[in-house]
């Protein structure tokens, strides 16, 4: 990376749109609730991971986030990870199930699916997560990043996470979109969509187990 602002603004970027789309518990959940509660239920889940990731950016590049990598808090970090992911998996099930029989609207909960409780979860989300340490300690912890400087370090930062944000924009649109053309709903779709989110969270909880005790 060459140390000039657009190249650096660019670099950034790419960089948070790439580690942003792939598949995981976070995009997972910004599908079910744009398709629960629509946009802003979504897209609040990736302006809260977005800035649990800022801080967690800014204590790497003061130098604070070198505390958190140490097995102990690693191991912690990991548990509180699995703890979350294993708690909107139940969650999920109980949905599931209540839509089954029928009990409640479709099995959602307005107060869950907020625009300010998806902020919360997804700013919860990243703080808990050990891997977003690592990722930011190669992103602007790493000696060609810190020899830049901080003025070029937080342009990194706000980059990445500008990039991590248009993601969650298009996945939260394209999601909302979707659903508005083909449509799902009613009580089978509250059971499908509550039930395959449960299963994809349980996979989710088994990679994070296997990678932290691997």
């Amino acid at each position: 990376m060459t140390g000039t602002p657009l190249a650096v603004l660019a670099s950034g970027f790419l960089m948070g749109w790439s580690v942003a789309w792939p598949p995981g518990p976070i995009n997972t959940e910004i599908a079910r609730r744009c398709l629960a509660r629509g946009f802003w239920a979504g897209f609040g889940l990736i302006l809260g991971a977005c800035s649990g990731d800022a801080l967690w950016a800014l204590l790497v590049a003061l130098g604070v986030g070198l505390v958190f990598t140490g097995p102990t808090a690693q191991m912690v970090m990991g548990i509180l990870s699995i703890g979350l992911l294993a708690m909107l998996m139940v969650t999920f099930l109980r949905r599931a199930w209540k839509a089954w029989r029928g009990i409640g609207a479709g099995g959602t909960d307005p107060r869950f699916d907020s625009a300010k409780a998806s902020y919360m979860l997804g700013a919860t989300m990243a703080l808990t997560s050990p891997w977003n340490v690592t990722f930011w300690l190669a992103a602007v912890g790493r000696p060609g990043m810190t020899d830049l400087g901080l003025p070029f370090l937080m342009l990194t930062v706000v980059a990445i996470i500008a990039g991590a944000a248009t993601w969650g924009l298009v996945w939260s649109g394209t999601v909302v979109i979707a659903h508005r053309r083909v449509g799902t709903g009613g009580r089978l779709g509250a059971v499908l969509m509550n039930g395959a989110t449960a299963l994809l969270m349980l996979w989710f909880i088994i990679g994070a187990v296997t990678k932290l005790w691997g």
